[in-house]
């Protein structure tokens, strides 16, 4: 009897022990709607011809503030915004560093791509054909996007409390490849032979008793289900509803995978973004059933620009015939490439690439990639980077247009180069593309394994 007693008071004390020597980390989590107070020009589709009208559910950004037990921080804000501009990225890099010492390494910005938010990219108005109203009323709702995100971001700081971190991961099937062969080149329709990932990268956020906090998670595909005049978070936003539905006073976070070739399948209705966003939440739920990775070890950072080259631009000739053309897309690229041509004496040549890299000890990796990059990044990265798992984000830091694989480029299409046309960028990029940021994640990497282990 004496020795069951024993054991039943020693047990307790082993297990506070074991939690805290688990809880070598802070986190605080917060959270904000940004939804536009007035109808406002929509964001990622090029034939629209009218402003929104009203909302199915309120935009958010959301902050994830960590610190490792040497002080070392982290934030990831995730948004529900078509993307972020290099501008707002360079504000909010100062912001964060005069308000909070926040290093830019130690800035993660991620956009889910969401079709039905509001246009913020003031470049995107001599494409779209924008009147100057409605431009002025973006860089009204950016001024106010950024008294959002710096307060969110400290209030992320102020709720920082002992925790515990855990990964794990789970699945989801809705995403599709989207480029499909043909004679010529691929065109914009569901391929089902074409490469996808389904993982769910999911981080755990904990008190150090196990209550849960925080849960931040991942999917490579377009947030392109809708595509009506109503804001919403399209199927990201309904995964993060249901999941803290389902679990109080928990935040979800989204962050968006290399899905730039991938679209929801099925699309179009309300109901489907539902659905899919059930089933991302289902893949979230799912992977919460198994014992997480517990992250240990210390945080490391990193950021870099990498230069990546166009392909040789069309000469004036060209361009000036290209302004003749049916296609209006095609007519205001080439003017906005000849005024480029005309203020500056020539059409850029290189584009300043963001490449993130973040090392949770030995126990999770995170690359965080600017542009739309194509599904073809995650897949190698998580062949080539070896060691801890790792979770592949495009859409981070600076979304500015597509970013082809080589095999994508070659292949040509929409994703391959044809979406530049969209842009204020000359393009495509030239072969070299793929080489040269697969070259900056590798020596980013290298650089936050060892700085982990030190």
């Amino acid at each position: 009897m004496n020795r069951f007693l024993l054991i039943l008071i020693v047990f307790p004390l082993f297990s506070s022990a074991v939690i805290a020597n688990e809880s070598t980390w802070k986190a605080g989590v917060a959270s904000v709607a940004i939804t536009p107070d007035e109808s406002m020009w929509m964001a990622g589709y090029a034939a629209r011809t009218k402003p929104s009208e009203g909302k199915i559910h309120d935009l958010y950004a959301k902050a994830l503030a960590v610190e490792d037990a040497s002080g070392t921080r982290l934030i990831i804000v995730t948004t529900d915004l078509i993307g972020i501009p290099r501008g707002l990225r360079d504000w909010f890099e100062a912001e964060v560093s005069d308000k909070y010492g926040l290093a830019p390494s130690s800035l993660m910005l991620n956009a889910s791509h969401t079709h039905c938010g509001p246009e913020l990219r003031v470049s995107k108005a001599s494409v779209y054909g924008l009147e100057p109203d409605r431009v002025r009323q973006s860089q009204a709702y950016v001024e106010v996007l950024k008294q959002k995100l710096s307060a969110l971001v400290g209030q992320a700081i102020e709720e920082m409390a002992p925790a515990r971190l855990g990964y794990t991961h789970g699945r989801a099937g809705f995403a599709m490849n989207r480029r499909r062969p043909t004679e010529t080149e691929p065109r914009n329709a569901p391929y089902p032979d074409g490469p996808v990932d389904h993982d769910v990268p999911v981080l755990r956020v904990e008190s150090p008793r196990g209550e849960l906090r925080a849960l931040m998670f991942g999917y490579a595909c377009h947030n392109t289900t809708l595509g009506f005049q109503q804001f919403c978070g399209d199927y990201a936003g309904f995964a993060q509803h249901y999941l803290e539905e389902a679990h109080p006073n928990v935040t979800a976070m989204f962050v968006t995978g290399c899905g730039a070739d991938q679209n929801p399948q099925p699309r179009r209705t309300l109901e489907l973004a539902q659905q899919h966003g059930r089933a991302l939440a289902n893949g979230v739920e799912a992977a919460l059933l198994s014992p997480p990775k517990p992250i240990k070890g210390s945080l490391a950072v990193a950021i870099e620009e990498v230069s990546l080259e166009f392909a040789e631009p069309p000469g004036k000739g060209e361009l000036e015939r290209q302004t003749k053309s049916s296609n209006k897309y095609e007519r205001r690229h080439a003017e906005a490439l000849l005024r480029q041509l005309e203020e500056t004496g020539e059409i850029r040549q290189t584009y300043p690439y963001l490449v993130q890299a973040i090392n949770f000890g030995d126990d999770l990796l995170m690359i965080a990639l600017a542009g739309e990059v194509v599904v073809d990044y995650s897949l190698r990265f998580k062949l080539e980077l070896r060691g801890s798992p790792v979770w592949v984000a495009g859409y981070s830091n600076d979304v500015f247009g597509y970013v082809p694989s080589l095999r994508v480029l070659q292949e040509g299409g929409y994703e391959g180069g044809g979406a530049m046309r969209y842009t204020t960028l000359p393009g495509p990029f030239a072969p070299s593309v793929e080489k040269l940021i697969v070259a900056k994640v590798h020596q980013l990497t290298e650089e936050v394994r060892s700085a982990s282990s030190e």
